[in-house]
């Protein structure tokens, strides 16, 4: 499962970085940005069971497809646990994201967006040799889901800027680098 897992996050971050290698970047002023945030949440409801926000890692590599849109490959991680089990969480999937910096006006300092990720996640799930209960009590969750972002990324640099997406789903705090 950790084979396919790290397959498919190396599939999706060579197209995106192949597909931006392929646009014009002076036609785009967002993108080519890797985005690497901590955060609170969970996915597809499989954190609901655990009855608590979970720690979230989620890496992402942002490349502009059109105007202030681009589309960010991610991989994200989490793990939880109760006395009978021990569940690893990656989600995977696409975020799409729509800057509106020039309708509001923001500084050079700033950008604001919306965004939306559509994704999957793969559960492996270890459990207890002592216990002889339902083992599939929770596989009712559907593993896709959609999520929707408000955030905001403020550049320290042109290299680096720290960034908030407050999420359905997981909300993070992070460095983007440019």
């Amino acid at each position: 499962m950790k084979t396919i897992t790290i397959t498919i996050a190396l599939v999706l971050l060579t197209f995106g970085t192949n597909l931006s290698a392929q646009r014009h970047s002076s036609s785009n002023e967002y993108g080519n940005t890797l985005n690497l945030g901590l955060g609170i949440g969970g996915y597809s409801g499989y954190y609901g069971y655990y009855g608590n926000s979970l720690p979230v890692l989620n890496v992402n590599y942002e490349f502009g497809v059109a105007k202030n849109f681009t589309l960010a490959p991610f991989i994200s991680f989490y793990s939880y646990s109760d006395p009978n089990y021990r569940a690893y969480v990656t989600p995977i999937g696409v975020k799409g994201t729509y800057y509106l910096d020039q309708l509001l006006h923001a500084g050079s300092d700033w950008d604001f967006y919306v965004a939306g990720s559509l994704g999957a996640d793969l559960v492996t799930t270890t459990w207890d040799a002592n216990y002889y209960g339902d083992r599939s009590y929770y596989r009712a969750v559907d593993p896709l889901y959609l999520d929707f972002h408000l955030g905001t990324e403020y550049h320290i640099s042109k290299k680096v800027g720290l960034f908030l997406d407050l999420s359905t789903g997981v909300s993070t705090v992070g460095i983007a680098i440019h």
